[in-house]
C-alpha cells in the first residue's frame, strides 16, 4: 500500500522536501492556499488552508509523516503569535488522529544571543520577540502527544532561498557587479544551512521512530564570513568579486524608533554582529548525513539563479 507524505507551504523548504521525496518514488500531498509548488507526477498540489481543522483532516488522510513548512504571513512578532501557534495546534491535533509524524524545520531563534558554539544542549529559552514565540512553539510540540521532530538550521542558502540574508539581496547584487551591503560585520564567522541538506535531515527524521520526540541541528558546514561568502558566490559566477560594506547594527536600531519593520530585524542582527556558530556534529551522527560543501552548494546556487535570469530575460 501507498504511503503519503504530506507537506505543508511551498516555500524553499517545503518545496525542496517535495521535491526530494517525489525524487526518491514517494506520493506526496502538498498544502497550499494557492495550490501551487513544484510540479512532479507523484506530487499532488492542494489548495489547503493549513490552520483550517476540517480541511487539514481530509488532507492528511493516510499520512505517515507531515512536514510543517509554513510560516508567518509577515515577519513580525505580532503575527507569528497571531498565526503560528494556532496552526501549529491543529496540524499536530490532525496528524495524531491519523498516526503521523510532524517534522518542523525550525530557527536557531530561541537561543536566544549566545557565547560560543551553539550545540543541541545550549539553552533554548529567549522569552522576547520572535525569538520568544519559536520557544513558545517548541514547548507546545514537546507537551503534544503527537510525536515531532525540530530540524534546526541557521541562515538559509540554496535554490529557491530568495527571502534570506544569502538569497535575493545577496547572489544577484554579487552577480552583477554591485556594492555588496551586508548586516553587521563582514569579518565574523556565521554559519549558513544550504535548503537541500535540512530538507534531506527532515525526511530522514521522519522516517526513523528513534529520531521522533528530538531536537536536531540540520547539517551545516564550517561558518565563513560574509566577507568570504561573497567572494565565493563571485567565483562560483565567474565574475570578480565586488566592492563591500556593512551596515552596523546600530542604523537598524535607529530605524527601528519609526519603522516596525526595522526593530524586528534590528531584533536578531546580533547573529551578524558576533561569531555565531551552528555546531551540527551530534546531529550529523545521529542522522548518518553531512553537510554539502559550501562551495559546491554555492555552486548550485549560483547556477539556480543563472536560470532566473535567463528565464526572466
Amino acid at each position: 500500500m501507498n504511503t503519503v507524505h504530506v507537506v505543508t507551504g511551498a516555500g524553499p523548504v517545503g518545496s525542496t522536501i517535495a521535491q526530494q521525496l517525489a525524487d526518491e518514488g514517494q506520493q506526496v500531498r502538498l498544502l497550499t492556499r494557492s495550490g501551487t509548488g513544484p510540479v512532479h507526477p507523484l506530487i499532488d498540489r492542494r489548495r489547503v488552508d493549513a490552520s483550517r481543522p476540517d480541511a487539514v483532516a481530509e488532507a492528511f488522510e493516510g499520512a505517515v509523516a507531515v512536514h510543517h513548512c509554513i510560516h508567518g504571513s509577515a515577519y513580525d512578532a505580532r503575527v507569528w503569535r497571531a498565526e503560528l501557534p494556532q496552526a501549529e495546534r491543529v496540524v499536530l491535533e490532525a496528524a495524531g488522529r491519523v498516526g503521523a509524524v510532524v517534522v518542523f524545520p525550525e530557527s536557531l531563534y530561541a537561543y536566544g544571543p549566545v557565547d560560543g558554539t551553539i550545540t543541541e544542549s545550549t539553552p533554548r529559552t529567549a522569552t522576547t520577540g520572535k525569538l520568544g514565540v519559536r520557544t513558545e512553539l517548541l514547548a507546545q510540540r514537546e507537551a503534544s502527544p503527537t510525536p515531532t521532530v525540530s530540524v534546526a538550521a541557521s541562515d538559509f542558502y540554496g535554490p529557491l532561498v530568495r527571502n534570506a540574508h544569502a538569497g535575493e539581496r545577496l547572489v544577484p547584487t554579487v552577480l552583477a557587479g554591485r556594492t555588496m551591503r551586508v548586516l553587521g560585520s563582514l569579518d565574523q564567522p556565521h554559519s549558513f544551512t544550504y535548503v537541500p541538506d535540512l530538507a534531506a535531515a527532515m525526511i530522514d527524521a521522519a522516517g526513523r521512530e528513534e529520531l521522533w520526540n528530538s531536537f536536531l541541528h540540520a547539517p551545516t558546514a564550517a561558518p565563513v564570513t560574509q566577507r568570504r561568502l561573497v567572494e565565493l558566490v563571485a567565483q562560483a559566477g565567474g565574475v570578480p568579486a565586488p566592492r563591500t560594506s556593512a551596515i552596523p547594527s546600530w542604523v537598524l536600531r535607529a530605524s527601528g524608533t519609526v519603522s516596525r519593520e526595522m526593530r524586528e530585524l534590528a531584533e536578531t542582527s546580533y547573529m551578524f554582529t558576533a561569531p555565531f556558530v551552528l555546531d551540527s556534529s551530534a546531529s550529523e551522527a545521529r542522522l548518518g548525513l553531512s553537510p554539502t560543501p559550501l562551495a559546491e552548494g554555492v555552486a548550485r546556487t549560483v547556477a539556480w539563479w543563472r536560470t532566473q535570469e535567463r528565464s526572466a530575460a
